[in-house]
């Protein structure tokens, strides 16, 4: 059950986010749009309750509630940033916006970007986790959680092949753009 409520909240977030775009940006519904918007958080909570609810009646705690452990840290940590990328791109597109925020090219800034992204990642692994140990509570024997303990066990991999991109962009920075002079030299003048 659970496995099928993930892939239905998979779904309908980008149901309801797809949705929410076309009604602000297309149909300009701004009230439609902005609670269709405020639905996606929703999908977060239906998708808890319905491991829960799995839980309690008796499902053996697996990799599927794993999943939506990892799924629902995901949102709440990535999932406004999610949205705002989505809604940057589409009023771009469909309706004259400027163009979509990209992270910085190189330097110290995108460094900086990247271990911003990398502390992101880390909270979401340490959401996962208490999340995690909420549900083998649920459950009450450790031994009829071991699949949650498995998937919990990927989570400090995450963490530390995530740790590779901050690293790079750090040690190795690729070279900032350089600044073009608005004055011609003298060169091009003819």
């Amino acid at each position: 059950m659970v496995l099928a409520v993930i892939i239905g909240c998979e779904i309908g977030f980008w149901v309801l986010l797809g949705l929410g775009l076309v009604t602000r940006y297309l149909l300009r519904m701004r009230r439609l749009s902005t609670a269709l918007l405020l639905a996606v958080p929703l999908l977060d909570v239906i998708l808890l309750a319905a491991s829960v609810v799995d839980i309690r009646g008796g499902a053996e705690a697996d990799w599927r509630h794993g999943l939506a452990a990892g799924y629902l840290a995901y949102s709440i940590v990535f999932g406004h940033r999610t949205l705002k990328w989505a809604d940057q791109r589409f009023a771009h597109r469909f309706a004259g916006g400027p163009p979509p925020w990209k992270p910085p090219p190189g330097g110290k800034a995108r460094a900086r970007y990247e271990w911003m992204m990398w502390l992101r990642t880390v909270l979401a692994c340490a959401i996962a986790a208490a999340v995690l140990y909420g549900l083998g509570w649920l459950v009450g024997d450790w031994s009829k959680a071991s699949g949650l303990l498995e998937f919990g066990s990927v989570l400090p991999r995450i963490v530390l092949i995530s740790l590779l991109w901050p690293l790079s962009y750090t040690l190795f920075p690729k070279k900032e753009a350089p600044v073009e002079n608005s004055v011609p030299s003298d060169h091009s003048v003819r």
